[in-house]
């Protein structure tokens, strides 16, 4: 590990105690089998918690640790775990005692945005394999740091976008590959989920429990709101990345796994705030084009708030274009083709069963996205991932480039091979953020 993270818990081992309520530390030998992979969750508000359930459903899995910076909501997770699984779980407020902790295999990660890659970076250095919550960054260049961690460490890293682990989903991948659309040329990504009116709840004391320099970490350190913690720090550019750098992820990351394209060459995005006076930094609403002239591709991407229509009944999910048909898939486990003119239904299918033969596609979703993850874990094999640490930089990248136009407000160039944009400055500073002191992403990883 580098040293700023271990010289941190040489200094703060012993004074941090009256601060951090002291975890439980529980070894891996009280729970036996040699073989068995012992794991931490980082973040258990809201994803975390179907991080839990995920591991807990792999085979000789045990989620060991449960670490946060809020101790309050620590405590609720360790009843409820226990009442669950009839098992201890050790918690831990700062995730960089987890890293040190020899006896945890894999760290889960379900943190804010702003914590992902570095997350991954120093499991990749303490030698542990990770799974990361979408988006896998915060911006571009870290994205590219966390690869070139996973490479240099030689560890496992899977991205959190399940959608990958669907079987109806992987079979719709393979129907486009084999031309049955015809000649794929556009994908347009849709996230029209209901975000309504946050207000503005100001500034407050920080709540007992609640250790906010842990919780802020590289990101800059606004006086502490509960507009932020715990979940609207979604919509705050320091923290999140908006909707499209939330559920869009998904979406991105499918558009650019239909269409076998990485990043784009020209970008534009314009949205807004147009329904609520509230405290969200990010648009409301937002539309963003990605091209992909030398390839004659391109991705539309789209982002609503409220009232809408659906588009093929789909309200979260992708639309591939080819010169035979389209191809719907809604949500994350099933899909839908029309051929022709005429629009003809063709094939279909989703999981557990595909509508014209019955068959069998067995388990997708967050369980299967585990599962896919443990046994690469188990075989040190990292290309059967489903969501290798490439789609978590890339899919996540593309998000990053549509704010960024949209922050600028005005059609970008960019140069996929050096992740830079051309002959603009001001869009490469956009490209990377000022870390805080003591969580920094390093420049060699």
């Amino acid at each position: 590990m580098k040293s700023t993270r271990r010289s941190f818990i040489k200094r703060t081992a012993v004074a941090s105690s009256a601060v951090i309520a002291a975890p439980t530390i529980i070894s891996s030998t009280v729970f036996g089998a040699n073989d068995r992979i012992n794991a931490a969750v980082l973040g258990v508000n809201g994803r975390g918690k179907s991080h839990i359930q995920g591991l807990m459903a792999q085979k000789n899995v045990q989620v060991t640790t449960l670490c946060d910076p809020d101790m309050n909501l620590l405590r609720e997770r360790q009843k409820s775990f226990k009442e669950t699984y009839k098992k201890d779980v050790a918690l831990e407020q700062d995730l960089r005692r987890v890293m040190d902790n020899k006896d945890i295999d894999v760290v889960s990660i379900a943190s804010p945005n702003h914590w992902h890659a570095l997350s991954v970076i120093w499991a990749c250095q303490a030698g542990k394999d990770a799974y990361v919550e979408k988006p896998g960054s915060h911006n571009i260049w870290e994205g590219r740091k966390m690869v070139e961690a996973a490479a240099k460490y030689d560890r496992i890293v899977q991205h959190g976008v399940q959608l990958r682990s669907s079987p109806a989903v992987n079979e719709a991948i393979n129907l486009m590959r084999d031309g049955y659309i015809g000649r794929v040329y556009m994908a347009r990504g849709i996230v029209f989920r209901w975000r309504g009116d946050i207000g503005d709840q100001g500034f407050s004391p920080v709540p007992a429990g609640i250790d906010y320099d842990l919780w802020t970490g590289p990101a800059p350190k606004r006086p502490f709101t509960r507009n932020l913690v715990h979940y609207n720090w979604h919509w705050h550019w320091d923290y999140g990345n908006g909707d499209v750098g939330n559920q869009g992820i998904h979406e991105t990351d499918l558009c650019m796994w239909g269409l076998d394209v990485g990043l784009p060459t020209k970008i534009t995005s314009m949205g807004g705030k147009y329904l609520w006076d509230d405290c969200k930094e990010v648009p409301e609403v937002l539309t963003s084009v990605y091209n992909y002239p030398e390839e004659r591709k391109i991705i539309q991407f789209e982002v609503r708030p409220w009232c809408t229509n659906t588009e093929e009944g789909a309200t979260v999910g992708n639309i591939f274009y080819g010169d035979k048909g389209i191809l719907v898939v809604d949500g994350y486990d099933k899909y839908k083709t029309y051929l022709g003119q005429d629009r003809t239904p063709g094939k279909s299918g989703e999981d557990g069963g595909e509508s014209g033969t019955g068959m069998d596609r067995g388990a997708g979703g967050t369980d299967g996205h585990f599962a896919n993850f443990i046994e690469a874990v188990r075989k040190r094999d990292k290309t059967i991932l489903n969501g290798p640490v490439e789609t978590a930089h890339l899919s996540s990248g593309l998000a990053h480039l549509g704010n960024i136009a949209y922050r600028l407000d005005r059609v970008l160039t960019f140069n996929p091979k050096s992740e830079s944009f051309v002959n603009d400055a001001e869009a490469d500073r956009m490209l990377r953020r000022d870390y805080r002191e003591g969580f920094e992403v390093p420049e060699n990883v």
